[in-house]
């Protein structure tokens, strides 16, 4: 798979980075959860209305979503393992000092700095992943990668209720700080960044010396890397929505506030993990036959999550948490195949800034708004008919899917593998 003297890092290597840069997403996705499971602690304590927590999650990923544009231009210049050592330290030091917020507007600062430290680590560590693995195997790879999005969302809920509950809202921040402290020393000890493109079959240029505006305007000229991007938006929007108000619409559909945390928690960890290697595992069997199959398996997952998701919203109690799990385990089917395809779109030499000018796409359309939307609806009517807007971005996200599908071919590898394999 590798050729030695070329830039090319050894197996062993490649698996060390794959694993550490895993768990780094792991911890990144347990700090950002914790704040859903500690919303209603903050909502009572400051006493603001469901739009000014909603804010929350709009600064923070305001913040995220301008930062993306010039990290990614910049990671395509220099080297990104001390780029991602760096955003981990400022993520576990942000953590640190939430300790000393005492108003809500520190807390809008605070949400806003975290913001930048995720938008830098978002955008290097798949970035890095991809040279040290072929197209091929990035759909497998993503895949591992981005199970860390639900199994993080999972112990984010569960600190947040058991520490949040015996200590305070304030606690749950300390506590994932320190895991990031740890392995972002391990990334910087362990990990040997290879050449960049070096996964490519092909030569290409160490960096791309284009403006940030050359690149993003080659990337508008890309219609499978757009349809992909943009579909991930409107999938961005339905499930940072989600997440943000799940806890809270539980908890006033008449859950116990003592059982939210733990019940969302296994839920999202269990649908999440089985969607996520579920996805990629047929995305790989299916590319066998189809071209198409990173966008097609991303447009069903999308578009089947939508009946279910009616049926949690606007359905009887009783159905509430079936309903979520299913809706879940449909939208998570997408998760490895569309970020394999967004990554396979574009040449090592933009790579980063593809990923960032993704990323400020999908928070800027997507979660950055939907929180504060869904909020402002709540206010308005109730949380039932704010989350209903989330169903008609899944919609919107199967249609431009589909498009992509159409759009462009994407790699057909030569054999089978499963998304898990070595």
């Amino acid at each position: 798979m590798r050729r030695e003297g070329q830039g090319w890092a050894s197996p062993a290597g490649a698996t060390t980075a794959l694993v550490l840069l895993t768990c780094l997403n792991f911890v990144n996705y347990i700090d950002r959860y914790i704040l859903p499971g500690v919303q209603e602690q903050i909502k009572g304590e400051f006493h603001v209305s469901d739009a000014a927590i909603g804010s929350l999650t709009f600064w923070f990923f305001f913040a995220y979503m301008l930062a993306a544009p010039l990290t990614g231009w910049v990671g395509d210049l220099v080297p990104r393992k001390p780029l991602i050592v760096a955003s981990a330290l400022l993520i576990s030091v942000v953590n640190i000092v939430t300790g000393t917020v005492h108003s809500f507007d520190s807390l809008l600062i605070r949400h806003t700095v975290l913001g930048l430290g995720e938008a830098s680590l978002g955008v290097f560590a798949p970035a890095l992943l991809s040279d040290f693995y072929p197209k091929e195997q990035r759909n497998r790879v993503l895949t591992i990668f981005y199970m860390a999005i639900p199994v993080g969302a999972a112990l984010g809920y569960l600190v947040a209720e058991l520490a949040g509950a015996k200590w305070g809202w304030r606690e749950p921040f300390y506590i994932s700080a320190v895991p990031g402290f740890l392995i972002a020393i391990l990334v910087l000890l362990l990990v040997r960044e290879p050449e960049r493109g070096a996964s490519e079959n092909h030569e290409e240029p160490d960096a791309d010396r284009r403006s940030l505006f050359q690149r993003a305007l080659s990337l508008a000229r890309n219609p499978p890397y757009l349809y992909a991007t943009l579909g991930m938006a409107a999938v961005t929007f339905s499930l940072g929505g989600i997440s943000a108000w799940m806890p809270a619409f539980l908890q006033r559909s008449g859950f116990s506030p003592a059982t939210v945390g733990v019940t969302l928690g296994g839920v999202t960890a269990a649908t999440g993990l089985g969607g996520t290697a579920a996805g990629g595992w047929l995305a790989q069997l299916w590319m066998q036959r189809n071209s198409k199959a990173l966008y097609l398996v991303s447009a069903w997952s999308a578009l089947l999550a939508v009946p279910f998701g009616v049926l949690c919203f606007f359905g009887p109690r009783a159905t509430m948490l079936p309903a979520l799990g299913v809706a879940m385990f449909c939208i998570f089917l997408g998760t490895g195949p569309l970020n394999a395809a967004i990554v396979n779109s574009v040449p090592a030499s933009v790579r980063a800034t593809a990923i960032a000018v993704e990323l400020f796409l999908i928070h800027a359309l997507g979660d950055t708004p939907s929180p504060w939307l869904i909020g402002v609806v709540s206010d308005r009517s109730n949380l039932a008919m704010g989350l209903g807007c989330t169903l008609v971005t899944m919609v919107l996200a199967a249609i431009l899917l589909f498009r992509g599908g159409r759009a462009g071919r994407v790699l057909k590898p030569a054999a089978a593998e499963s998304p898990l394999g070595t």
